[in-house]
């Protein structure tokens, strides 16, 4: 087992790692849309946090040898299913290999923030 870290990703806020390598597999925290490089929510629509959650996970994949091409599940919250078809159009621009998936309702997630993501891929 090894211990996944970039700075290219926010840091864990809580007693985890960004990500786990196990052989062949890494499986990611959540990923809530922190830009690393001020520690603050700055994206606002689900959009935008969309956005930055993928980015931050592919920083997170890539420090762990792989890449968003290579992921075989995800696990996605929303805050509000009513953001489902926006949110769904920014992750299809990153999941294009269309990996297994749940995507449910919360009723609130860290920060308040609208989206968050963990993915399990092959390395």
């Amino acid at each position: 087992m090894e211990i996944v870290y970039t700075k290219k990703a926010p840091e864990a806020i809580g007693p985890y790692s960004q990500a786990i390598k196990v052989g062949n597999i890494v499986y990611t925290s959540g990923q809530i849309p922190i830009d690393p490089d001020t520690g603050n929510v700055e994206a606002v629509t689900i959009s935008e946090q969309t956005e930055q959650v993928c980015q931050n996970l592919s920083a997170v994949l890539e420090a762990a040898g792989t890449s968003l091409l290579r992921v075989v599940k995800t696990t996605c919250f929303l805050a509000d299913m009513a953001d489902f078809a926006a949110f769904n159009e920014v992750y299809a621009k990153y999941f294009v290999n269309k990996p297994a998936r749940s995507c449910v309702a919360v009723k609130a997630l860290p920060k308040n923030v609208l989206v968050e993501i963990e993915v399990i891929a092959e390395i």
